[in-house]
């Protein structure tokens, strides 16, 4: 399993592959540990967030949102030029090629395990189907609360 994760110490953002009877991730950038017990990774079935304390985790296609709209751009703005010179035929064909890609890639693309408050990302764990999907309303409340935090250190 590999874990993408930002430092706490160092913010400094890092990727390690995991074995499965870690019991601390090591930045390689400051060498700090990161111990976290040993129930939150059983056989490669993570329990809860290895970085940062909290068990709310969900699941999302790992695919860089950025290339995603980027090819859905890309197909919006080759359909309006099909548009602008009349040709109907290459407008929506543009579009629904633009779509069979996009279908493709949700086909082919593996899934990610990310945590709502620190954004480490756990790719090739075992279990996924233990957490759900994003839900916009935990993503609010670790959003809110990040927010109140770095207003009180401001302060």
């Amino acid at each position: 399993m590999n874990i993408t994760f930002s430092c706490p110490r160092c913010t400094q953002a890092a990727r390690l592959h995991l074995a499965p009877s870690a019991t601390q991730l090591t930045c390689p950038h400051c060498n700090s540990s990161i111990d976290f017990p040993p129930e939150a990774l059983i056989e490669e079935r993570v329990q809860r967030c290895l970085v940062c304390p909290s068990t709310d985790l969900f699941v999302r296609k790992d695919f860089p949102q950025r290339l995603g709209v980027g090819l859905v751009a890309v197909g919006i703005l080759g359909s309006c030029i099909a548009w602008y010179f009349r040709l109907i035929a290459w407008t929506f064909g543009i579009l629904f090629a633009t779509a069979l890609v996009d279908v493709v890639l949700y086909l082919i693309v593996g899934d990610a395990l990310m945590c709502y408050r620190c954004q480490a990302q756990y790719r090739g764990a075992e279990g996924l189907d233990r957490h759900g999907n994003f839900n916009l309303e935990t993503h609010e409340r670790y959003r809110q609360a990040s927010a109140r935090e770095r207003q009180m250190h401001t302060s």
